[in-house]
């Protein structure tokens, strides 16, 4: 992993706490250049809101990494 994925990573564990409240989680699956790909797990995987979570994480990651310019959830 290098460091812009340990980054990347470090935020999504700040977050994760309040989406598994839910009973929903998020995976980092990679992260290319200045695009960062994630996939909903659990609850948030079949939420009608997770266009909304997608959003605030997406916010928060390029928020704390400037180097990261998008965020998106990856095609199953």
């Amino acid at each position: 992993m290098n460091s812009l994925e340990q980054k990347v990573e470090k935020v999504l564990a700040e977050l994760r706490p309040f989406l598994q409240r839910d009973g929903g989680d998020v995976v980092l699956d990679k992260v290319e250049g200045e695009q960062v790909f994630i996939t909903f797990t659990g609850f948030c995987s079949v939420c009608d809101k997770s266009p909304m979570t997608l959003y605030s994480i997406s916010e928060t990651i390029k928020e704390k990494i400037p180097e990261i310019k998008k965020v998106i959830e990856s095609e199953n």
